[in-house]
């Protein structure tokens, strides 16, 4: 994940830190992950304005620094990022302190676990469109609750009747084919 290459230095020096206590190193979503009895743990990797190590059950971290934050407010559930802008702030001692107690987090089970999502709420213009197309229904209901989830909300997104149905009409043909509305932006 790193995303430049100007921190180039500075990471180095947090995977030397991160090595120190004996986590297992994994290549995913083509990043090095390093794990622990086979969780995640802690990665690292440099953004435009800052370098960072995420731990990925940090929110039951005791962070007793206050320097961890949620980097996706309101989206983010259990990953927490330190960030850095400079060499000098990497202090050892406190990383090596946080990474022990998200390992001593792992042994104990404190791992986060997504909760269960609402049923799809379906705006009205949708249900509509579904109740008059036997074809058209039988193809979402076979999409996956995300998938349906991300077609509600692009329909409801719109401000406009107009554009609403206008939308409908645009997915039709992705939903026949059981393909998601940004499937084509994921990486397969």
């Amino acid at each position: 994940m790193d995303t430049t290459t100007q921190w180039l230095a500075e990471i180095d020096r947090l995977h030397q830190i991160i090595a120190k206590v004996g986590l297992s190193e994994a290549i995913k979503w083509g990043s090095t992950i390093y794990t622990y009895q086979e969780r995640n743990v802690v990665a690292c990797g440099g953004f435009k304005h800052f370098f960072s190590l995420w731990f990925y059950d940090g929110v039951f971290l005791s962070d007793p620094y206050k320097v961890l934050v949620n980097a996706g407010e309101g989206k983010t559930k259990a990953l927490r990022q330190w960030r850095f802008s400079s060499m000098e702030e990497i202090e050892e001692q406190k990383i090596l302190l946080y990474i022990k107690e998200a390992m001593r987090n792992v042994e104990e089970g404190r791992i986060w676990v997504p909760q269960k999502s609402e049923a799809v709420s379906l705006p009205e213009q949708l249900q509509e469109a579904l109740q008059q197309d036997a074809l058209f229904l039988a193809a979402f209901e076979a999409l996956t609750p995300y998938k349906q989830k991300e077609y509600a909300e692009y329909i409801t997104t719109a401000k406009r009747a107009e554009t609403k149905l206008s939308r409908i009409e645009k997915m039709k043909p992705l939903v026949s084919q059981g393909v998601g509305l940004h499937d084509k932006y994921k990486n397969n």
